[in-house]
């Protein structure tokens, strides 16, 4: 039995390991499987050419327009700077917010899930300045599928929490804003851009083309991971335009003149004023305050008329701040010594018109420097009636009295006087002249006269421009020659500074520093004819031992009693000195 078992085992396991003999691989089957790959890669090369040779221009056009992104022009403007890069007028960027209620769905929401204005409103909760009753009975109004407007000048942060909610149907669209950080400080000056970015008034209108910049719509591409890709960038693409309009004004004596001017004409009750800093050897501009004003973030609360700057673009009589003027004319044409005298009776006739002094007193014997401390008119006629009537009225229009002054401020007018012929021919007009009265001019143009006193006899250009596009301001801003003798200027420098000291500009003095000046009080007409309010002006020179800057005051219509120069102009020049003093750091006398 055991021998059997095996014996069979032995059979079994024979049969397990058997191998079958080997024979070729049927022809057949051979063709088939290199046809099969054959034609696959005869189909994959000719999908291949399809794609490369008939659709490669086609996909590759789709693909640049799905890695390109094209950034539009917001239509920004250049900023507005003073002399120390203090912000007078920028853009910033703002944003509308449209709603389609429509569309309003949550990130993670099922396709087809519409959320309702009270889901949406409840989100948007304490992002907007309206209350959430206001805001869903607003969307509930809406047309479902239109987008509308929601609100509009939305800050970038409170735009980025609103986009970080990621919700759909609200869209944000950028835009620009002029913003004037300064609000009412410089607004006569800079002027604005009405709701459709248009200028209307100002530097903002005059500077308009150094102030735009034209932009072009621009594109650039993508990789997958938002990197952008270094071909096919267009030049200047991340260019970023950093040019500025910077001004010679300095903000924070600005602001010194525009306080002290509010106060006096609420003190004064007056109608309007004006302050003016220049600088005497090239006409920059420090100061140019006027007030009333307006703010030019909500111009449209104010009226038209405020949106002037009436240190150019309004006319005055200079009255007695006119007179070193005519004593410096007087000097040039020798009809008076620096030594001199004038008789001054308190009335003088000139051609049936009786003429009197400000206080209708008589001052006797006076030297010209006293002609100034007292202001007196009938001295100052005495004087002018030396001078040729034709030769006073050219020199008047030499000094371009009747012309408009250069300058890059916008909107200045000509000054006034009579014609040569009427001038000449009646006395009583070289008579009123004689003590700033018959003609008109800018209170710009007062300063740069006064300025051709301190400067030696050169007549400068004001202008309020320093730079831009990163080059300075290069426009000649003084004549190429002394129109007065600079030892007339400096006869004329030390009469003004006795006023300071002894006459009617005492309430400007300063210790330890020398400063010229001179009162004046005009009567102003409205019709040529009718006397209705007088102006008090007041204008002065510092330091007078080497002249830098000339200061102006001029406040129109005071309604009190004893307005004067003296009274309403002077304590607003003070201040106005005693600031620059610092900000400039002029040195005392006896440093």
């Amino acid at each position: 039995m055991s021998v059997k078992r095996k014996h069979r085992s032995q059979v079994n396991s024979k049969k397990r390991f058997s191998v079958a003999p080997l024979s070729p691989i049927p022809p057949y089957r051979l063709k088939l499987a290199f046809s099969i790959l054959s034609l696959a890669l005869i189909g994959l090369m000719t999908r291949v050419a399809y794609l490369q040779l008939i659709q490669g221009y086609a996909l590759e056009s789709e693909a640049r327009d799905n890695q390109t992104k094209k950034i539009e022009p917001l239509g920004k403007r250049r900023s507005i700077v003073d002399r120390r890069g203090r912000l007078l007028a920028f853009d910033e960027k703002r944003f509308t917010l449209y709603a389609d209620p429509g569309r309003f769905r949550f990130p993670g929401d099922i396709k087809g899930i519409i959320r309702t204005p009270e889901e949406v409103a409840n989100k948007l909760e304490g992002l907007l300045p309206i209350t959430n009753k206001k805001l869903v009975r607003f969307l509930y109004r809406q047309e479902s599928g239109v987008s509308v407007k929601l609100i509009e000048g939305l800050k970038p942060d409170i735009a980025s929490n609103i986009r970080n909610l990621r919700i759909d149907g609200l869209d944000l669209e950028a835009y620009p804003q002029r913003i004037y950080p300064q609000d009412d400080l410089v607004s006569n000056l800079v002027g604005f851009l009405d709701y459709d970015r248009v200028p209307q008034a100002g530097l903002e209108l005059s500077f308009d083309n150094e102030l735009s910049f034209s932009e072009k719509s621009r594109s650039y591409r993508f990789g997958r991971d938002g990197t952008p890709l270094p071909n096919d960038i267009e030049p200047g693409v991340f260019a970023v335009d950093n040019i500025q309009l910077q001004l010679t004004l300095d903000a924070r004596l600005q602001e010194v003149a525009l306080n002290a001017l509010r106060n006096q004409l609420k003190e004064w009750k007056a109608k309007k004023g004006v302050a003016i800093v220049m600088n005497v050897e090239n006409g920059e501009l420090l100061a140019l305050a006027s007030t009333p004003t307006y703010n030019p973030n909500r111009y449209w609360e104010h009226k038209p008329s405020l949106y002037k700057e009436w240190s150019v673009q309004e006319l005055f009589e200079p009255g007695s701040t006119f007179k070193p003027i005519n004593l410096a004319l007087a000097l040039q044409e020798k009809v008076i010594e620096p030594n001199g005298t004038v008789y001054d009776s308190g009335l003088v006739n000139v051609g049936g018109w009786p003429l009197t002094n400000w206080n209708k007193k008589p001052n006797g014997l006076l030297n010209f420097a006293e002609v100034l401390q007292v202001s007196s008119n009938v001295g100052m006629v005495n004087i002018m009636q030396k001078l040729n009537p034709s030769k006073y009225w050219e020199w008047l229009n030499s000094l371009g009295l009747n012309k408009t002054i250069e300058t890059d401020l916008p909107g200045a007018v000509p000054g006034y006087m009579k014609e040569k012929d009427l001038f000449i021919k009646q006395p009583i007009h070289q008579a009123v002249a004689s003590y700033g009265q018959g003609f008109s001019v800018t209170p710009l143009k007062l300063a740069q006269l006064h300025a051709l006193i301190a400067n030696g006899g050169y007549l400068v250009n004001p202008h309020i421009k320093k730079s831009i596009r990163d080059q300075s301001f290069d426009s000649p801003n003084r004549s190429e020659m002394n129109i007065l003798n600079p030892k007339v200027t400096q006869t004329v420098l030390a009469w003004m500074e006795s006023v300071v000291e002894e006459g009617s500009g005492k309430g400007v003095k300063i210790d330890n520093y020398r400063i010229g000046g001179k009162t004046g009080t005009a009567d102003q007409t409205e019709d040529g004819r009718i006397y209705t309010s007088k102006i008090c002006s007041f204008v002065a020179i510092l330091p007078i031992e080497n002249p830098k800057f000339v200061v102006l005051v001029a406040v129109d219509g005071p309604r009190k009693p004893y307005a004067y120069g003296s009274t309403v102009a002077v304590p607003v020049a003070k201040k106005i000195i005693e600031s620059l003093i610092v900000i400039e750091k002029l040195l005392p006398v006896n440093s």
